[in-house]
């Protein structure tokens, strides 16, 4: 079991009053699983999101993360646990703009204090992973939009994580780079990798072996996807 939430509820306050935003959640994900989650606007799948990917923490209820309890930890040890455990991927690339690609994918091992040499080995390697080996000294401004995201995605992967994390990450391109985008995802996935994907896109969605739903901060697995896989 790579990640496991039992019970959580995670509570805002709007002035003096706390609004419940995620409503006793629980979920169980095995290594090298692909899981979907679909919402509308305002249904709590980024509050979610940023509950798996150490950006927040519970108000109540367990986060268990690699067997370790995740609501338990100080602010530097939730940013050892993004680092060394999580790679993130988003629908808008946050690139910065003035680093190559291979400047912007070695910049998380910059900061795990990986030295030059090996830190521009490893970020040529995830791009030429992602198919990009002919434009690593190409600034963000002379890439595709497709392209950004497979820098995006050498990026979250350049660490060697155990969950990757990505919200909406074809929401930005137009069809055929986003089919780009998720055959790499696909790619990952046969490889091994456990993903966490929040999209809207029904069609994305199916794509992942388990599919839920959350609405009202509630968490509901798919039914007509859980009845195809038992018909499979």
């Amino acid at each position: 079991m790579i990640l496991e939430l039992r019970h959580v509820n995670k509570n805002y306050l709007r002035g003096k009053t706390e609004v419940p935003v995620l409503k006793d959640i629980s979920l169980e994900v095995e290594r090298g699983e692909y899981l979907a989650i679909m919402g509308p606007s305002g249904s709590g799948k980024t509050t979610l999101m940023n509950l798996l990917g150490c950006l927040d923490v519970p108000s109540s209820g367990e986060y268990l993360l690699d067997g370790k309890a995740v609501e338990q930890m100080s602010d530097d040890a939730l940013a050892e646990i993004r680092n060394r455990y999580i790679g993130f991927v988003f629908q808008h690339f946050y690139l910065l703009p003035k680093m190559t690609a291979l400047d912007n994918v070695a910049l998380p091992l910059l900061y795990a204090g990986v030295p030059q040499k090996e830190r521009r080995q490893r970020a040529a390697e995830a791009l030429k992973a992602v198919g990009l080996e002919e434009r690593v000294h190409f600034l963000p401004n002379q890439l595709s939009g497709g392209q950004c995201q497979r820098v995006a995605i050498a990026r979250a992967m350049v660490g060697n994580p155990q969950l990757l994390l990505a919200d909406e990450p074809t929401g930005a391109l137009d069809t055929a780079a986003g089919e780009q985008i998720m055959e790499i995802f696909q790619k990952l996935s046969d490889q091994g990798m456990t993903i966490i994907m929040i999209t809207h896109e029904p069609d994305i969605a199916q794509r992942a072996h388990r599919i839920y739903h959350i609405r009202d901060g509630q968490l509901l697995r798919d039914a007509v996807k859980e009845a195809e896989d038992e018909v499979e």
